[in-house]
C-alpha cells in the first residue's frame, strides 16, 4: 500500500502558557520544527488572538504545519502533513513538544492519498 503523505494530528498538553501566547516565538518554533523534520519552508502566516492564543501555518514544499494554542489550558493542537519520503513529520512533533515545554503529547498518524498500486509522480 502506497500513500502520498503522512498527516500527524498532535495533542500537546501541559505546555508553558507564556510560550503559547507569544506569536513571534510560536512562529519561530514552528519554522524550526519544519526545518528539523527536513522540510523546505515556503511561507508563514501567524495570528495573535485577543485576549490570548495563537494560530498559524508554515507552508512547506512537502505540505504544511499548523498550530492553534490555548494558553489558558496549556494546550496546543498541531497538524503536521508531509508528502514524500524525505521529511519525517514525527521529528517536527517531537521538536515542538520539547520547545513548548510540554508534559505530554499524544498523536495519531493518518496516511493521506492511499493507493493500492504504486503512484507515479510526474516531475516538471
Amino acid at each position: 500500500m502506497n500513500a502520498l503523505g503522512r498527516h500527524i494530528l498532535a495533542e500537546i498538553y501541559g505546555c508553558d502558557n507564556k510560550i503559547l501566547d507569544d506569536c513571534k516565538l510560536i512562529e519561530e518554533i514552528m519554522v524550526k520544527a519544519a526545518i528539523e523534520a527536513g522540510a523546505e519552508v515556503c511561507e508563514v502566516a501567524f495570528h495573535k488572538f485577543s485576549p490570548q492564543g495563537v494560530s498559524g501555518v508554515v507552508v512547506i514544499s512537502e505540505s504544511h504545519l499548523t498550530i492553534h494554542t490555548w494558553p489558558e489550558l496549556n494546550y496546543a493542537a498541531v497538524d503536521v502533513f508531509t508528502c514524500g519520503s524525505n521529511v519525517n513529520p514525527w521529528d517536527a512533533c517531537s521538536y515542538l513538544t520539547k520547545l513548548l515545554k510540554a508534559k505530554n503529547m499524544t498523536a495519531t498518524e493518518v496516511k493521506r492519498g492511499v493507493f493500492e498500486q504504486p503512484v507515479k509522480v510526474l516531475s516538471s
